[in-house]
């Protein structure tokens, strides 16, 4: 047993009367002591172990500073509400990160910790958000017109274009005050400002009220035309003006005319059924009165203005009752001049058949319509009256030349000076002689015929004691309606006048630009002859649906930028989300495809309705695919009436139906309208004609 061994068994008292057998342990522990260290050791070890002990206090002492340093520029900064400053401690060093929202920031933090801490323990690593450029003005100009002035609103580029839209804007008009609210701003133009720019400011001379906005890639026009006639001239010329690469969105309204007197004349003869002149309040009571009178035989296109100024709200219901009662003669012309009602019927037409169409009618009208019906007597030949004054304009040098007889010379002159002042006074020609015993109302009727002749392009006028007649060419739609008009006030109640004028597309400045109207049936008559049609379950126009596209583009090259909806539609199968998104998409395809061959589209609106307004049973086969379809509709527009609606009010009032066509019809007239002999109910006031 080793000394070790021994020395532990003496110091456990318990174990020393005992017989205990003790191993060898496996390790051996040898007894150390610094005598035992050899004398050259002792200074190298010494030096060593006094190292060891200066890292270590050095190293407390720099992870102490480093703690307390760190912990009060954290405080510091957060105190003073920065907290994109990031502090990292590095010995004595303090070390700065973080992105300052500008310079002046980051100078305050370095300034803020080197008040805390010696500057020289500093290490800036903070960087500065960079510095955006400043981004160029939105240049735009407001320019707004009417007769109180001219407002000018906006910025514009720093260049000339200034003081050039002022002098332009006030040359329109130097009598009107100019107000200039324009300021500039020290940037380049941006690509398209300049013909954008000219463009309006042609627009603002074109339109005397109205509100244009010019921006560089997009000018807006709203105005104000005195008629859908020059509504539709303002359109013409506006589109024609318009660069190639500038969106243009064109809003003219016109309010609708004053017709006075309220007019509607409809001719029934051996050459057909139609209308001389045709007014309506509403449009439903145009749809009426068409209907009407395509159910009593009148074919083509007609037309019926809409306007202010109807006597009665029942004016509807009265037209509608005087056409029937034409329809079932022979031969008649039915005159409404406001509530005054003329029904003129032909020679061949019995006095039977006469005496049961006016009671029927006389029953029929509003008690606020006077009617006169007369039964024209068979001629006996000769002629009735042998004084006349005929006068003559030429087709092409429209020289007016006059003949015949006047009361005397005071007439004479006046009607010298009306001639020269509607034809020109160098062209008119005036031959005629004096008679005292002409019939009263002659100057009348003389100065009535010159100026209804003075609506036509060439023709002649015939003036005698029983009639006034007027026939000739006309370039202009509205003429024969215009020339009834102004005989039915004019000649007074118990005159018969004649209207035989035609229209000559020629001599229409309008007639190669269609209606919206017109356009949007063209369109609608495309669509009804072939579908368009996809590919099942996606928006890609199937190849089959390529002669519908090309027959619409054909017609919308001359509808430039008509303003139409394109609706898409679904059958029921699948969600009503799905099937709306679905039907967005195909009428956008549509809009796409009609811009890839070259269609102006930019008043053309995208519209999907899924599902909606179904018209057939979704549950067959037929009914889903009559479902899935693609509608146009004009924006803007009043509410249309559907011709099946309008076939049904008529039928309802006892006539036969029949689909009535829209546009102008100039046949030749030669039938006699006169106006009651006596006036029994006054019509209501009308507005003072303008001159």
């Amino acid at each position: 047993m080793n000394p070790l061994a021994e020395r532990f068994m003496q110091s456990a008292p318990g174990l020393s009367g005992q017989q205990t057998e003790l191993h060898d342990p496996v390790v051996n522990i040898p007894s150390l002591s610094l005598s035992q260290i050899p004398a050259r050791f002792l200074a190298p070890c010494a030096f060593v172990a006094a190292g060891l002990v200066s890292v270590l206090v050095a190293w407390g002492a720099a992870v102490l500073v480093e703690g307390i340093s760190a912990r009060s520029v954290k405080s510091m900064l957060l105190t003073q509400g920065i907290t994109y400053a990031g502090v990292a401690p590095d010995g004595l060093q303090i070390h700065l990160s973080g992105t300052a929202p500008n310079e002046a920031a980051r100078y305050r933090v370095v300034n803020l910790v080197g008040g805390l801490i010696d500057s020289s323990r500093i290490r800036d690593r903070m960087e500065v958000t960079p510095v955006k450029a400043i981004e160029a003005p939105r240049f735009s100009v407001e320019m707004l017109r009417n007769d109180d002035g001219i407002q000018l609103i906006g910025l514009l580029p720093e260049s000339d274009a200034l003081q050039a839209v002022k002098d332009s804007a006030q040359a329109l008009n130097p009598a009107i005050p100019l107000a200039d609210m324009l300021e500039t701003a020290a940037y380049p133009a941006p690509s398209g400002w300049d013909a954008a720019l000219d463009y309006g400011l042609d627009a603002l001379a074109m339109l005397p009220r109205s509100k244009i906005s010019v921006a560089a890639d997009q000018v807006a026009i709203t105005a104000i035309a005195a008629s859908e006639a020059e509504k539709r001239a303002f359109e013409t010329q506006l589109n024609a003006a318009k660069p190639k690469d500038l969106a243009v969105r064109i809003e003219i309204s016109a309010p609708r005319p004053v017709l006075t007197p309220f007019t509607l004349r409809f001719v029934k003869d051996a050459e057909g059924a139609r209308f001389d002149a045709c007014a309506a309040d509403t449009e439903l009571a145009r749809a009426k009165i068409l209907a009407a009178a395509g159910a009593a035989g009148a074919v083509g296109r007609n037309t019926c203005t809409i306007g202010l100024g109807v006597p009665t709200p029942r004016w509807a219901d009265a037209t509608v009752a005087g056409i029937k009662a034409v329809a079932a003669l022979p031969n008649a012309t039915l005159t409404f001049a406001d509530a005054d009602v003329t029904l003129l019927a032909g020679s061949e037409v019995s006095q039977a058949d006469f005496d049961r169409v006016v009671g029927e009618l006389d029953e029929a009208l509003p008690d606020v319509f006077s009617l006169n019906a007369t039964l024209e007597k068979k001629a006996a030949g000769g002629v009735v009256g042998p004084a006349e004054f005929t006068a003559t304009l030429a087709p092409e040098t429209h020289r007016l030349e006059m003949r015949g007889r006047l009361t005397d010379e005071a007439l004479r002159k006046v009607v010298d000076s009306f001639a020269r002042a509607e034809f020109g006074s160098g062209n008119t020609y005036l031959a005629t002689r004096m008679d005292a015993d002409l019939p009263n109302g002659w100057p009348v009727r003389v100065l009535a015929g010159l100026q209804a002749l003075g609506e036509l392009d060439n023709g002649a006028l015939l003036v005698r004691a029983d009639t006034v007649e007027v026939k000739g060419i006309t370039g202009s739609q509205s003429a024969k309606v215009r020339i009834s008009q102004i005989l039915s006030e004019k000649l007074g109640q118990g005159q018969t006048f004649k209207v035989d004028v035609k229209y000559d597309k020629a001599l229409d400045p309008l007639a190669g630009v269609p209606t919206p109207e017109e356009c949007a049936q063209d369109v609608d008559d495309v669509v009804a002859r072939q579908k368009i049609t996809f590919t099942p379950g996606s928006a890609e126009i199937a190849a089959a649906a390529n002669g519908v596209m090309k027959a619409l583009a054909d017609v919308l090259k001359s509808c430039p930028g008509v303003k139409l909806e394109v609706a898409g539609y679904t059958d029921a199968q699948g969600s009503e989300e799905g099937n709306r998104a679905l039907s967005q998409a195909r009428a956008e395809t549509v809009v796409l495809a009609l811009q890839g061959r070259q269609i102006d589209v930019s008043g053309m609106l995208a519209k999907g309705y899924g599902e909606a307004d179904p018209l057939a049973d979704n549950g067959t086969e037929a009914g889903r695919e009559a479902n899935r379809r693609i509608e146009f509709r004009l924006i803007g527009a009043a509410k249309s009436v559907h011709p099946d609606a309008a076939k049904a009010v008529t039928a309802a009032e006892g006539s036969d139906s029949a689909k009535a066509a829209a546009g102008p019809d100039f046949s030749g007239d030669t039938s006699p309208s006169v106006a009651p002999l006596k006036k029994t109910i006054s019509p209501k006031a009308r507005p003072k004609k303008s001159e």
